[in-house]
């Protein structure tokens, strides 16, 4: 199994050897053997590929690295090398590269090895074999390789390399002699885990690596001390930050993709772990903390092209949601003030990158978002005193999810209270506030009268403690006559996020306030909308 400090060196290696025409890739190849499972005769020669090759001279070197470098299957080296393929009865598309085209010695030093020869097997080898056969070298025709690249050959020519000799059809499938090696294209993940300029980015996504068990694939073998021994173990690779965001490593897609220069990078990133503290009580505090950071800041920059109506018009991605339509989607992006004017664009294999020396983006615009806890939702209130509560539905712009929560004190000196828990919190600053409903939004006949109340904030500090805001023990009325937002707590900071969690670690209290002698002023029922929390701009440390 390819550890991810393995990975991290195979990167070393390619760089040791990068005036060769290839560079080394981090993703291990998929399971060969089910590329082969229909073998296609051909017409012409009796003779395998391999053969056919060995028979040419000035493709010897290219031979004597298949011959060197072994077939890996889940992570693991196999008895099996690349001459062994060549020579059965699978069919290929073979492109190979003539001699003194590449450094054969460097090659065959590197295939010694474990790491080396899995680079050299994805990065040189896989970049010039594939399983569908392609004939035409005039017209575009599309080829998928062994290292999960897709190539085109038009023109006579691959990737702009010249083929010299082509359309050498033998029963093992064709051959196409080229004047060069291909070019190894990097996908979006390789680039960011390659090259120096986007090298933070990059140790970012690679510390996410993990190689999946999976045992229902595996092959059992004895069980000791009860627990079960595999003599054939299959592990899946899997990059649990990618998974969120976007799967750039994935050579079957297609993506646009923003990034910020190195200086910025770390800029903006300091900003989302600042808005990502967690209570640091909780067990992997600081993991979740660089999770969500890279997650949220991250996901708002990838989209994938096959979603994208008219990319000019619109970028959006996997995670717009109608009913919060400000959030995930860019208009007019390469327009003056849109998040890709003025970037510099470059092709990879499975998309676009996009580098920005200024980011795009301001965390209002993405993870510092807007927060409603529904009033009629009764699973967020979390205790209530002296009173009911029930649900009503209206359809009104003005009401927020249409629909309500009515508190009715249980009798007419009752001052009740109710508290809503308030979910996904970051370590930022809002404005707390209350959004209530006028009386007549039930009954336009009634005479409206303002509710009369206190409000408390409960949350988490930087140590772990329980804390309580009271909102400078203001006693809040809000406008009978129209939906009123009623301010409990200005440009409030919470110092710990509540990003993800279950547990109960933010909530709102509103309490009735009022004398008996003030019934006929004012009014025990109230009808909620919506605990709102607006996010403010706050002046990070």
């Amino acid at each position: 199994m390819i550890t991810k400090i393995k990975k991290r060196q195979l990167l070393g290696l390619s760089f040791i050897i990068c005036h060769l025409s290839f560079s080394a890739a981090l993703l291990s190849c998929s399971d060969w053997d089910g590329h082969y499972e229909d073998p296609l005769s051909q017409t012409g020669s009796e003779q395998t590929l391999w053969q056919a090759m060995r028979q040419r001279s000035e493709l010897s070197d290219f031979c004597e690295v298949l011959q060197q470098t072994k077939v890996y299957k889940h992570h693991k080296k196999t008895s099996v090398s690349y001459a062994d393929l060549l020579d059965g009865v699978q069919a290929f598309t073979v492109l190979a590269p003539v001699n003194g085209t590449f450094n054969k010695d460097s090659l065959l030093s590197l295939v010694s090895t474990n790491r080396g020869d899995s680079m050299v097997e994805r990065s040189f080898v896989g970049n010039h074999l594939s399983y569908n056969l392609g004939s035409s070298v005039s017209t575009p025709t599309e080829l998928f390789l062994l290292n999960s690249k897709r190539m085109t050959i038009e023109n006579n020519q691959v990737l702009g390399v010249p083929i010299t000799e082509a359309n050498v059809h033998v029963k093992g499938g064709v051959l196409h002699v080229l004047q060069n090696t291909v070019p190894y294209r990097y996908n979006l993940y390789e680039a960011m885990i390659s090259d120096p300029r986007y090298a933070a980015i990059g140790e970012q996504f690679a510390s996410y690596e993990d190689d999946e068990f999976l045992p229902t694939q595996s092959v059992e073998g004895d069980m000791v001390d009860g627990e079960q021994i595999y003599s054939d173990s299959v592990f899946r690779e899997r990059n649990l930050l990618l998974e969120r965001i976007g799967q750039l490593a994935a050579e079957d897609s297609s993506y646009i993709f923003v990034v910020p220069e190195a200086q910025e990078w770390q800029r903006v990133w300091d900003e989302a772990m600042s808005y990502f503290r967690f209570d640091p009580t909780m067990e992997d505090a600081d993991s979740l903390q660089r999770l969500w950071a890279n997650h949220k800041l991250l996901e708002d920059a990838v989209f994938s092209r096959t979603i994208l109506y008219s990319p000019a018009d619109s970028l959006i991605n996997y995670s717009y949601d109608k009913k919060y339509p400000q959030y995930h989607v860019f208009r007019k992006p390469f327009e003056p003030g849109g998040i890709l004017y003025g970037a510099e664009a470059k092709d990879y294999s499975n998309g676009t990158l996009y580098t920005t020396s200024k980011w795009p983006y301001t965390p209002e615009m993405t993870y510092h978002r807007e927060l409603r806890s529904e009033g009629e939702h009764s699973g967020l209130i979390v205790g209530y005193d002296l009173c009911t509560y029930s649900s009503r539905t209206v359809v009104a712009d003005s009401v927020s999810e249409n629909g309500y929560l009515v508190i009715t004190p249980r009798s007419s000196t009752s001052n009740w209270n109710v508290s809503f828990k308030v979910e996904n919190t970051l370590s930022g600053a809002y404005d707390i506030c209350a959004v209530i409903l006028p009386q007549t939004v039930y009954d336009p006949r009634v005479s409206a009268k303002s509710c009369k109340f206190k409000a408390t904030v409960n949350y988490v500090d930087e140590n772990g403690e329980e804390q309580a805001f009271n909102c400078d023990n203001t006693v809040f009325q809000n406008d009978p006559l129209r939906v009123d937002t009623v301010v409990l707590a200005e440009n409030f900071v919470f110092p710990t996020c509540n990003y993800g969690e279950t547990n109960l670690k933010v909530s709102v209290n509103i309490a009735c306030y009022m004398m008996a002698r003030e019934n006929a002023q004012f009014s025990r029922e109230m009808y909620l909308d919506c605990i709102y929390l607006r996010p403010r701009k706050s002046v990070k440390e």
